[in-house]
């Protein structure tokens, strides 16, 4: 991991209070990886902790939502502003376990991660995102790249299909399942996949201070005790999870 002050590629609004942010980082990054970014001018203490949403070449991309001082203070920024980056940090997700044919299930800023997964993984990948409407959907287009097939679900059917997107998922067809999003979600997924006896891996959200493991801000309780979401994880087996 690194700690580097570097420069804004790019920093734009790309949905209803959702921004992405470039920089040049050179080194290997997995998906599901995560840094902590905090702006130079100290306007706030604790660094955010922000996933990684796409590598290319030596430019990576986070996309984050705007939900505090923090936050609003990063989407501020402006091309060649300086910021800080730490990371990568976590475990991110294995890749040579995910065998078979798998699907990537996203809802709501979860989705954000997942766009550089399927990168790595292929065009053997189904691909389901949920958002609430159409006017907070973003980088549908982007997956669309990547993945055999995809799905879209809006709560409100202002575009694809109408409902949650844990209605639409045919789980009998995957050996596999990857999903990021908010925990209602992904305990239905995780529930269904444990009934149906399908491996699934679910890459949690926590309040991170340190991101290093310090802290023990950001603790998950396991079957083998607690463990620290930005240390052990934030991708876990779902079948470790409590």
């Amino acid at each position: 991991m690194k700690v580097l002050v570097t420069a804004v590629k790019e920093n734009m609004k790309i949905s209803n209070n959702i921004y992405r942010i470039s920089a040049e980082f050179e080194s290997e990054i997995k998906p599901g990886q995560f840094f902590m970014l905090k702006t130079t001018d100290n306007s706030f203490l604790l660094p955010r902790p922000i996933s990684i949403n796409d590598v290319n070449e030596n430019i990576v991309s986070f996309l984050y939502r705007i939900e505090g001082q923090g936050t609003k203070k990063i989407s501020s920024l402006c091309k060649n502003d300086e910021f800080q980056l730490f990371g990568p940090l976590g475990n991110g997700f294995d890749i040579d376990k995910m065998k078979g044919r798998v699907v990537v299930i996203g809802g709501g800023i979860g989705i954000a991660p997942l766009l550089y997964l399927c990168k790595v993984l292929g065009k053997e990948t189904d691909v389901y995102l949920g958002y609430k409407d159409i006017e907070n959907m973003y980088i549908i287009d982007e997956f669309e790249l990547y993945a055999d097939r995809c799905v879209v679900v809006t709560e409100d059917g202002s575009f694809g299909e109408k409902g949650f997107v844990t209605d639409y998922i045919p789980y009998d067809e995957y050996d596999v399942v990857v999903t990021c999003g908010p925990e209602i979600m992904m305990n239905k997924i995780a529930n269904n996949c444990r009934d149906k006896n399908i491996k699934c891996y679910v890459s949690l959200e926590r309040r991170m201070a340190c991101g290093m493991g310090a802290c023990l801000g950001c603790t998950v309780e396991t079957k083998t005790g607690n463990k620290r979401a930005c240390k052990e994880g934030p991708v876990f087996d779902c079948e470790e999870l409590l």
